[in-house]
């Protein structure tokens, strides 16, 4: 009797596992997560978007390597002009295709154009 006991309670705490483990053991589904649903407003955003983005990266490498003394003080003066001017256009172009909500907000909710 015992041995049914053991054999039934392995095989009821061996379901659990399974049960509990079914989830994480299936493939997932994929997502459409293609940019092609973008309408033309949204998808020119996202470029001036990645445009702001790059010459902030660029300006943000330009002055590490100018505190640890990769790039010169004349060289920095020259790029960091050019660097600054391609990040301003960018915010001034994202400025002026702001949208009047955030399309990825809910429903009536206000959007803070500070932010």
């Amino acid at each position: 009797m015992e041995v049914l006991a053991l054999a039934l309670g392995a095989a009821l705490a061996l379901a659990c596992v399974v049960y509990a483990a079914l989830p994480f053991l299936r493939e997932p589904a994929a997502e459409d997560d293609t940019l092609g649903d973008l309408t033309p407003a949204r998808r020119r955003r996202l470029a001036l978007e990645e445009e702001r983005d790059r010459a902030l990266a660029a300006l943000k490498e330009l002055e590490f390597d100018h505190r640890t003394g990769k790039v010169s003080d004349e060289d920095y003066r020259a790029q960091v002009v050019v660097l600054r001017r391609d990040a301003a256009e960018a915010l001034r172009s994202l400025d002026a295709t702001a949208p009047a909500t955030d399309p990825d907000a809910a429903p009536g909710e206000k959007v803070d154009a500070r932010a």
